[in-house]
């Protein structure tokens, strides 16, 4: 075996443990309560029972055995999670502990070992400007290992982000109603209305990702910063107040704007920091929705 495949095998198990690990201990629960239920499937009928729901009455079958039936119904446990992966040149910033790559690819794990261990089908789909891989929805840990290896080893051939464009790809690809997670720091064209006729479809969550000094610049005079995008260079002047000042006024309005856009479609948001630990976001942002249910 080669040292590379050697390598990457162990990334894998290493992300493997860690992150299937927190998706058996803290979220498969959380999971399925914010997620599950959503569809019932009829199952039988029973008699009915003090406290039992009067809207659940079986009318058809009261009237033929003259006393009270109700319907029993399941959960239909079985959904479909698309994750979509932003794979971006903005993707590879990262000043403490992580990089926004490092992280989207654990978010991606936890997420996938979640829906599976709810026997629920994941798929992929990278994207830069354009459509980069797309993995179809499967089940089972062998699927979620390979996407795993995928996210640490892939090279995407743009470098450029476009949200709209991966909606619309998603939109069209995915037919049935599925659960999707669009992980990227949305450092994008405006995606408004994809957004909205994505949501109308299916159930999206966005997870941004984002760094620190990407919002505010610290005090450590001229530095070199390099797009890395379009990979052009700039030098920054950090010692100026006046430079500062705009460039986190810049980032708060971003900000905002974004926030807006999640909110007027209906969509579900969190951001997640480099600095910072994907499970607190994460746990609020599932049990924020189970409040909703």
């Amino acid at each position: 075996m080669a040292k590379d495949t050697k390598e990457l095998l162990k990334k894998v198990r290493k992300i493997e443990i860690k992150t299937r690990g927190l998706s058996n201990h803290l979220f498969s629960g959380e999971y399925h309560s914010a997620f599950k239920g959503r569809g019932m499937a009829f199952n039988e009928v029973r008699e009915y029972q003090p406290g039992d729901e009067i809207r659940t009455i079986d009318w058809n079958v009261t009237a033929r055995f003259n006393h009270p039936y109700v319907k029993v119904f399941d959960e239909e446990r079985e959904l479909t999670v698309m994750i979509l992966v932003d794979v971006s040149g903005s993707e590879n910033f990262g000043t403490i502990i992580q990089q926004k790559q490092d992280l989207a690819t654990e978010l991606c794990a936890v997420l996938a070992f979640s829906a599976i261990q709810n026997n629920d089908k994941v798929g992929v789909i990278f994207f830069s400007d354009k459509i980069e891989k797309f993995i179809p929805p499967k089940k089972g840990r062998s699927h979620i290992l390979m996407i795993i290896r995928e996210l640490i080893d892939f090279t995407p051939e743009n470098k450029g982000t476009n949200v709209a464009e991966a909606l619309r790809y998603f939109t069209s690809a995915i037919k049935k109603r599925s659960t999707a997670f669009i992980i990227s720091d949305f450092i994008s064209g405006p995606f408004d209305d994809q957004l909205k006729i994505a949501n109308k479809k299916h159930d999206i969550i966005a997870l941004k990702l984002y760094d620190r000094h990407e919002e505010e610049f610290p005090n450590l005079g001229l530095i070199p910063v390099v797009d890395e995008e379009t990979g052009e260079l700039q030098w920054i002047n950090t010692g100026n107040k006046e430079v500062r000042n705009a460039y986190k006024k810049a980032a708060l309005e971003r900000n905002s704007r974004l926030k807006e856009t999640f909110s007027k479609s209906g969509v579900d948001f969190t951001s997640i920091g480099t600095h910072e630990s994907y499970v607190k976001p994460l746990m609020t942002l599932f049990k924020k929705r189970e409040s909703r249910r």
